[in-house]
């Protein structure tokens, strides 16, 4: 007892205690990738181990073990992983790459080359060498923002399969990461899932509380000798496109052959120029369809590779829901002089990105975009330009600076419109022990507008601290009545909003669960440019329970006031009579959701939610079944309903929207992905059919089918294509 105690207060003294050093030699002779202990270097290199769970327990040592060595040459950097299994039932989802880690057996090795607890590459594999890289920005405390999977690099992986453990082979190339010329020292973490033990396990060791790659804890990779210089290769991606397809509205064909060029040009030591002509983005996966009940723009994730590499330097200004800049999906898309929204061609872009010293980051970002006369749309230039330094030992301080230009007159075209920029300055706190986080902001907006901008600002403050059982947040943000950006994205202008946000977490002595979490959210509007300045609140109160095999269950009473400034039909019917402005609607739903255990080779995601809506009802179910024949086939089904009853003259409506998705993975280089999409509220029918094949190192070979129909009356097709597309990875 008093052993354990011991070890309990020396691990909330601090995670310096556990940090974990690791010494690297430097070899002359050749290793080959597969999977076999069979090189003499091996023998000669040093062991790590000593692995501690992350889950279910953080205060006690893995269970099965894993073991590591490490060597190095001028060129390459070489690992050997043996990870200890209780039996050969391993979890695996696909053989693509990027493979989803959500409770399934991976292996992970995390660098920060800068030592700066803020960025960081990721590399994944598992027993069957599957591929994942990953590039890690913001500390990594949020799993889900602060991590990028659509960078790929060149490296190389094998495993191989024994009695009692999988051993892992793999090498990286010096040339595909960024470091300090001549540095000695990396900070270095690795991490474990094992399904069979249900087990989580880290090098050092990371408090549960905290995301399971918190860059706040790490050990020291030291290198025998220092390293050379970084050197990237110069890159040149050129693609070709062709398609046939016809428009049924229109009755045309369409019939083009497109081509393009991206280049990756190395500056100095850690900056690299990306640079893009005539962007095509055919092979990217169709947005989701999304049922929107709200008053509210949806705003979905953006999937383009041009904007998503090194994506935290451009896109985390402000936030996320009410105060975010710059959103690169403004990009590529424009209104119509009808009001719809429609594709706006990417002439070209270019983006510098970097390291300019130990401490400091640049990036900028230039794309142009193309004028469409017929739907009075204007060429414009659309410029971010964004400075990062570090202070202190986590945190940073930014400056950035936002230009969206027309690069000509136009008649159709308001001289207070033919510009917008916006500058502004962010402080970003992150501790030293990961427990507190923050952010303050200051942005202004310029206008060609000729007449006076008084309130034409935006700010915004968030203070976080997360502990072992406590996680409080607040937030506050004023965005002022005169203020714009037209790249960003804004649910509202002319408002203030406060946002506390209380969690208590509870560790029963119960083998099955693994924590009991008490929270409540809540959030007051006010709205400065409206008579009625007071808009509504809202408060969710939840009970969430996770359990040790990785399943949740959840409970929830949301309590919402909303005032209704202009009229507003939910059901979004066609022809509906709205609901009317000017009054208060105060309703309340309750939540039940529950997970199942992701491992499991059929699982379900289920939301039931129910309670009064406006000035009637809703009655809600999402549900997400899966089911998959590892590692080649996957199937899943999204299945929700909406069930919306107002009062006469408002309109009633069911509301159904069914996804299923077919993927299977032939190979590690062959990937068929189909996904049928049908949203009985906008009342259409979708289908996209994607083949790859990755003939060599990041090139690819895309077939890809596009159906669409009107699903109003009767099924009527809209749009028919299928494209042809080639990548080609060239490194000089």
């Amino acid at each position: 007892m008093k052993k354990n105690l011991l070890l309990l207060l020396l691990f909330f003294l601090g995670n310096n205690l556990f940090a974990q050093e690791y010494t690297v030699k430097y070899i002359n002779s050749n290793i080959e990738i597969d999977g076999i202990e069979s090189e003499d270097v091996w023998k000669k290199a040093n062991v790590g181990t000593d692995f501690w769970q992350w889950r279910p327990a953080d205060t006690v040592q893995a269970v099965k073990q894993t073991e590591f060595k490490a060597v190095f040459d001028d060129d390459n950097l070489y690992f050997l992983v043996k990870s200890f299994t209780k039996e050969k039932k391993f979890t695996v989802y696909s053989l693509q790459r990027d493979f989803n880690t959500a409770s399934a057996d991976y292996v992970q090795l995390i660098f920060d080359t800068f030592n700066d607890a803020t960025n960081a590459f990721q590399f994944q594999t598992n027993h069957l060498g599957l591929k994942g890289d990953i590039l890690v920005s913001g500390g990594n405390r949020d799993y889900r923002r602060d991590r990028n999977s659509s960078w790929d690099a060149i490296w190389y992986v094998e495993s191989k399969l024994y009695d009692d453990y999988f051993l892992t082979e793999i090498k990286i190339p010096f040339d595909q990461l960024y470091f300090i010329n001549g540095t000695k020292k990396w900070r270095f973490n690795m991490y474990r899932s094992d399904t069979q033990s249900l087990e989580h396990s880290t090098w050092t060791n990371i408090p549960q509380n905290q995301s399971i790659g918190n860059l706040a804890f790490m050990g020291d990779l030291y290198f025998e000798k220092p390293l050379g210089n970084s050197k990237k290769p110069f890159t040149v991606i050129p693609y070709i496109n062709t398609l046939s397809g016809k428009d049924f509205q229109n009755s045309s064909s369409l019939d083009y052959f497109d081509y393009g060029v991206d280049f990756k040009i190395p500056i100095a030591n850690s900056l690299n120029l990306d640079a893009t002509i005539n962007p095509d983005f055919s092979q990217v996966e169709v947005d989701d369809q999304i049922v929107n009940t709200t008053k509210w723009e949806i705003k979905l994730p953006e999937k383009r590779q041009f904007f998503t590499q090194n994506s935290d330097l451009f896109s985390d200004f402000g936030t996320g829901r009410d105060a975010q800049p710059f959103f690169s999906r403004r990009i590529g898309v424009a209104q119509d002089k009808n009001g719809n929204i429609i594709e706006n061609k990417i002439i070209a872009g270019v983006r510098l990105s970097g390291k300019i010293n130990d401490d400091t980051r640049i990036g900028f970002l230039n794309v142009l975009t193309d004028e469409d006369l017929e739907n009075e749309i204007a060429q414009n230039n659309n410029s971010l330009l964004t400075f990062r330094k570090k202070v202190f030992s986590r945190s940073n301080i930014s400056l950035f600076f936002l230009n969206r230009e027309n690069t000509k007159k136009y008649d159709f075209v308001d001289d207070s419109n033919r510009f917008n920029r916006v500058l502004g300055a962010e402080y970003n706190l992150a501790s030293n022990n990961g427990d507190w986080a923050g952010k303050a902001f200051l942005h202004k907006s310029f206008t060609s507008d000729k007449e006076k901008n008084e309130k034409d600002l935006t700010t915004g403050l968030m203070i976080s601290k997360n502990s072992r059982k406590h996680f409080f947040m607040f937030y506050s943000a004023y965005v002022g009545d005169d203020f714009r950006s037209d790249l960003g994205y804004y649910r509202r202008y002319g408002m203030y909003k406060f946002e506390p946000n209380y969690r208590f977490r509870v560790y029963p002595k119960n083998p099955k669960i693994l924590n009991i979490e008490f929270g409540h959210y809540a959030a007051w509007v006010f709205r400065t440019t409206l008579d009625q300045k007071y808009e509504g609140n809202i408060h969710y109160t939840s009970v969430d329970i996770k359990y040790l095999n990785q399943s949740e269950l959840s409970f929830q009473q949301r309590k919402t006031k909303d005032f209704l400034y202009y009229p507003f039909d939910p059901t979004r019917t066609e022809n509906g009579t709205p609901l009317p402005a000017n009054r208060y609607y105060d309703y309340t739903q309750y939540v039940i959701s529950y997970s199942s255990p992701s491992r499991n080779l059929f699982n379900t995601r289920s939301n039931i939610s129910y309670g009064s809506f406006y000035n009637g009802t809703k009655f809600s179910i999402q549900n997400n079944l899966s089911f998959r024949k590892q590692p080649i086939f996957n199937v899943s089904l999204r299945l929700n309903y909406d069930s919306i009853k107002l009062p006469d003259p408002y309109p009633s409506r069911d509301i159904w929207l069914i996804t299923p998705k077919f993927g299977f993975t032939f190979t590690k280089k062959t990937f068929w992905t189909t996904y049928i999409q049908f949203s009985s509220q906008s009342e259409n029918l979708g289908i996209n059919s994607r083949l790859q094949w990755r003939f060599a190192p990041l090139s690819d070979l895309y077939l890809v089918y596009n159906d669409n129909y009107f699903t109003k009356n009767s099924i009527t097709p809209q749009l028919r294509s299928i494209n042809l597309k080639l990548t080609y990875w060239i490194n000089i």
